[in-house]
């Protein structure tokens, strides 16, 4: 189980679905055994089968009930198969215009960093993966070749993703609160329901009760109760009254009952205000670069995706109860 889960993340890394507009329901028009034909290419039942008898298996080893034939789950998994599958196609057909292809010896390298990664390059244990997922070794070479044939044209689509000082000081600036540490404090709580029940435990604690023992007993915070009522907060990160109660109190002052919308706490300081800080823009910009570089290079591929949405309209034509639903958002192709 532990392998075949890891052998389903490292196939299906893919970009998100495209779902291209078409019409549907010309079957006269469709070859035999077609779901789709994308401008000229066909997409076959087997194929769709295929991927479907995938996902079951999947859904059986996470123990979930695959959702049954003319139920709007199934219609939904179907539709997103179907789409994939289209996709596929679309992809293949925009890297031979671009000159994108992708070798043997390639996907024959990627299979061998999934088994050394995945499998410690036991062939046994890949083998006998792909079986409990359904694959033959035809289906994964073609998995691993549209997962490497999609890689590259991202690269080739994303053009210059090149990030400059000007862009990282820009971005440092307008988002100083993301490299700031807050102000940290160590305080203990007990949380109750009601505030009879706090101003009982106060009585308790200032006559010198443990106040672990009656965290323990009485706090209705699971996260602290177990450990003496003890956590670490950071200024501005907790319901307003409890922020103010805890930074403001000296340490080993127990607080009265304060009411929040989750009770009443009692609050008690047991370590001095920690000062935040601020992270230099020397030490935040390798982090920012990599993060512009990545909001670029996905803009392009969202700008060429919806593009390649537009130029297949009309061009893929749908088997009745094959075609996605008409969102309005791209309209309906002519085909044929």
């Amino acid at each position: 189980m532990r392998h075949a889960t890891r052998l389903t993340l490292a196939l299906l890394a893919l970009t998100a679905v495209l779902v291209a507009a078409g019409c549907g329901g010309n079957d006269d028009e469709l070859p035999t055994g077609a779901v789709a034909v994308v401008d000229g290419v066909t997409v076959t039942k087997a194929e769709l089968d295929s991927l479907l008898t995938r996902a079951k298996l999947s859904y059986e080893q996470q123990q979930r009930d695959f959702p049954k034939a003319g139920t709007p789950e199934y219609q939904s998994l179907q539709t997103q198969a179907v789409a994939y599958l289209v996709q596929r196609v679309e992809y293949d057909l925009e890297a031979e215009k671009m000159g994108v292809t992708v070798a043997d010896a390639e996907i024959d390298e990627r299979i061998a960093d999934v088994k050394k990664q995945s499998f410690d390059g036991d062939d046994e244990q890949w083998q006998k993966a792909l079986e409990e997922q359904g694959y033959t070794e035809d289906e994964v070479r073609a998995e691993i070749r549209s997962q490497l044939l999609s890689e590259k044209l991202v690269k080739e689509v994303s053009g210059d993703t090149a990030v400059t000082d000007a862009d990282i000081s820009e971005y440092y600036a307008a988002n100083k609160a993301q490299f700031t540490v807050p102000e940290t404090r160590e305080v203990r709580h007990i949380l109750v329901k009601t505030k009879v029940e706090a101003d009982k435990i106060y009585a308790e604690l200032e006559g010198g009760a443990d106040f672990a023992a009656l965290a323990k007993k009485y706090s209705e915070d699971p996260g602290s109760k177990d450990n003496g009522g003890k956590l670490t907060i950071a200024q501005g990160q907790t319901v307003e009254a409890f922020d103010k109660t805890a930074f403001l109190l000296k340490v080993g002052v127990l607080s009265r009952p304060v009411k929040t919308e989750y009770g009443y706490h009692l609050i008690e300081p047991i370590g001095p205000v920690k000062p935040g800080k601020v992270t230099p823009l020397a030490e935040a910009k390798a982090q920012i670069k990599s993060q512009l570089e990545q909001t670029k290079q996905n803009d392009a591929v969202t700008n060429w995706a919806n593009e390649l949405a537009k130029a297949y309209e009309g061009k893929t034509t749908y088997a009745t109860g094959y075609a996605p639903p008409d969102t309005g958002a791209t309209g309906t192709g002519t085909g044929g």
